[in-house]
């Protein structure tokens, strides 16, 4: 018989989550990313712009719900807007700049609080600037560069892939959990479906890019063991704070932060390889 592990835990039926929705969902999403990539670049900085300040809602409000953190939600979402804006046209030194001064925002107006469980909502504030803007904004670095389009393009595509191959290597074969106590469903056999799918999807990429292909096989690696880990992290803190989604904001998908989980450290993790892959490119 065969097992219904697979390499990613699927999102949990709800009333209101349905196939046509969530196909309709992502058509769109992904219609405007192909727009803001190869042809309008300011849709591209929006749809970052969107994403971090409702994935920075998103994790404080679980926060401060379930662990009553008391992150400031206002000024994180407003913060988490405005980063993306920086790092596409300040660059590497306006990010870094950005997410350093909101954070102390963030800690300013949190001082000007009540004293209880101000350490935590410091903390607090501190894990959502960097997990939110900080990476996703990589992205917007990465697409300032020669060939940007087709870098972040490869590094959303892997990342997705790896996700559908991983499914389907889990529900052939999978039977040995990867972290039973934190996604059950994630196994060592979809993770290494994960793992062929996508470095053949990066070999592909590397030959219309016009790299060396074996560029594709360093990238799939570390990108697939990024997407794995992002998976696992925000499956840690879900379980952590007791909530299946982050919201139920995209109908069929559930929150923004489940549909970037895997996608935030890929993109961290591509804008790393090919900075370090850059001295050997064909494309200099």
């Amino acid at each position: 018989m065969l097992s219904t592990d697979t390499a990613k835990e699927p999102k949990p039926s709800k009333a209101g989550r349905n196939l046509p929705a969530a196909i309709s969902v992502g058509v769109v999403l992904g219609a405007g990313l192909a727009v803001g990539l190869f042809y309008v670049p300011v849709i591209l900085v929006v749809l970052a712009a969107a994403a971090t300040a409702v994935g920075a809602w998103e994790v404080t409000h679980g926060l401060n719900q379930k662990r009553g953190m008391g992150i400031p939600v206002i000024p994180a979402v407003v913060a988490a807007a405005i980063v993306p804006f920086f790092a596409y046209y300040g660059g590497g030194q306006w990010l870094i700049f950005a997410v350093v001064a909101f954070s102390l925002v963030l800690i300013g107006w949190r001082a000007c609080g009540p004293k209880n469980g101000m350490i935590m909502s410091m903390m607090g504030s501190m894990f959502v600037m960097s997990w939110v803007p900080l990476l996703i904004s990589l992205a917007l670095l990465l697409f300032r560069q020669d060939a940007g389009a087709g870098k972040v393009f490869t590094i959303l595509i892997m990342a997705i892939g790896n996700d559908t191959w991983g499914y389907i290597a889990g529900v052939l074969w999978g039977k040995h959990p990867m972290a039973p106590k934190i996604s059950p469903k994630k196994t060592w056999e979809g993770f290494a479906g994960s793992m062929v799918g996508s470095i053949v999807v990066g070999v592909i990429c590397m030959f219309f890019l016009g790299e060396p292909l074996w560029f594709g096989f360093i990238i799939a690696f570390f990108l697939v063991i990024a997407s794995t880990v992002g998976d696992l992290s925000e499956s840690m803190v879900k379980r952590e704070i007791g909530i299946k989604d982050m919201s139920n904001i995209l109908p069929g998908h559930g929150g923004v932060m489940d549909r970037l989980d895997s996608i935030v450290f890929a993109i961290a993790a591509g804008y790393v390889i090919f900075e370090l892959l850059a001295p050997f490119s064909t494309n200099l």
